[in-house]
């Protein structure tokens, strides 16, 4: 396949998960009580849309330029059209897409196991199955709460792993690395045990917490964070994100989530947008290159956005801890407000910078440094 053509057919699974995400953060207005127009009756499929029809496709597609195989692209094809199945309202059609492309997730990835047998790409492989189960878990009909258990493992697992693989220029020791292994186990022991529908989420909790302090530990973002520019905007985005990390544990050994009104509620948006959103604003700028080609560029106000983005999710989870209807609803549109100035700010520096105004990109966040 030549190389144009094939960047150009990235760009319709990389759209329609754009669009998943827009349809998400709508619903999820509606959902915690702000008067919008209902979207078709797409309520329901809030979660869904955001992590199996934008996080699952974008994921799926970031693997599939890296292994640089047309049979890769059968993941990221089957979610995003799993994603638009649910934008026409067709879950049942969705729920095998999605099943389908948490199976090439798997395999590919379990392809890259069997050639580079390390504990990172084994913590893939583990996390794109842990995808597969939460979507046939949906299909069973079992509570919400377990298949987003096993969904949050899947993103949780898939950005420890990604961050596990930076630290091996660190050189972690084994028995980091035991630590590190602990963490996951106690994530998955959590999800298989079905503790967001629970009572107790102990061994999520604990899992939580053990994954931040491994990676405030051993994470190259503790160095990378000293240097300037895009690299050290990159790093404070990821450590922003570990302290929801943690954050998101604690809540869950202070307030489970089936005891309390607003808790699961805390946990999910913790991970989802505290956690896995710090990531994507910190890797954007090398991934969007990466899959479409197109330049873009770095500049200082993103940190704007980044700040927007977790006050909106600090309001969100007090109020939640503190049962507060209205503040809770006040932070969704912080949230769209953080994505729009995020956007904003890349589309502008990278105008500006083709136009010749000297604005500067920084160099990616580097894959060597001792």
């Amino acid at each position: 396949m030549a190389p144009a053509l094939n960047r150009r057919l990235r760009y319709l699974p990389l759209a329609i998960g754009a669009a998943a995400l827009i349809a998400g953060f709508w619903t999820g207005l509606a959902r915690i009580g702000i008067a919008v127009p209902d979207l078709a009756g797409l309520d329901a499929w809030h979660g869904p849309l955001m992590i199996s029809g934008f996080f699952g496709t974008l994921i799926s597609l970031e693997r599939a330029v890296a292994l640089n195989r047309p049979l890769a692209y059968a993941a990221p094809a089957s979610s995003a059209a799993g994603a638009l199945a649910l934008l026409f309202n067709a879950p049942a059609l969705s729920i095998v897409l999605f099943i389908l492309a948490s199976a090439a997730l798997t395999i590919a990835t379990a392809v890259i196991l069997w050639r580079l047998p390390t504990l990172f790409t084994a913590v893939l492989t583990l996390a794109a199955a842990a995808w597969g189960v939460g979507t046939l878990a949906w299909l069973g009909g079992w509570p919400m709460g377990e298949v987003t258990g096993w969904w949050l493992a899947f993103l949780v697992l898939t950005i420890a792993a990604e961050r596990l693989e930076l630290s091996r220029l660190l050189a972690p020791s084994r028995r980091a690395q035991a630590f590190f292994v602990i963490g996951i186990a106690l994530i998955v022991a959590g999800a298989a045990r079905g503790e967001l529908a629970s009572d107790s989420a102990p061994l999520t909790a604990l899992g939580y917490i053990a994954c931040t302090g491994w990676l405030v530990l051993h994470d190259i973002a503790r160095r990378t964070v000293r240097q300037s520019g895009q690299t050290r905007f990159s790093a404070t985005c990821m450590l922003a994100g570990y302290f929801w990390l943690g954050i998101t544990g604690i809540y869950l050994l202070v307030s489970p989530p089936a005891s309390a009104a607003f808790a699961y509620d805390a946990a999910v948006h913790g991970i989802a947008i505290g956690f896995v959103l710090s990531m994507v604003f910190g890797h954007a700028l090398i991934i969007l290159p990466a899959v479409t080609g197109v330049m873009v560029r770095y500049h200082p106000a993103l940190y704007g956005a980044l700040a927007l983005l977790h006050v909106s999710v600090a309001l969100r989870i007090v109020s939640d801890f503190f049962e507060l209807v209205g503040p809770r609803a006040a932070s969704g549109p912080i949230t769209i407000a953080a994505l729009l100035f995020f956007a904003g700010a890349v589309a502008s520096a990278s105008i500006k910078r083709r136009t010749g105004s000297g604005l500067r990109a920084s160099p990616p966040e580097p894959k060597a440094k001792s």
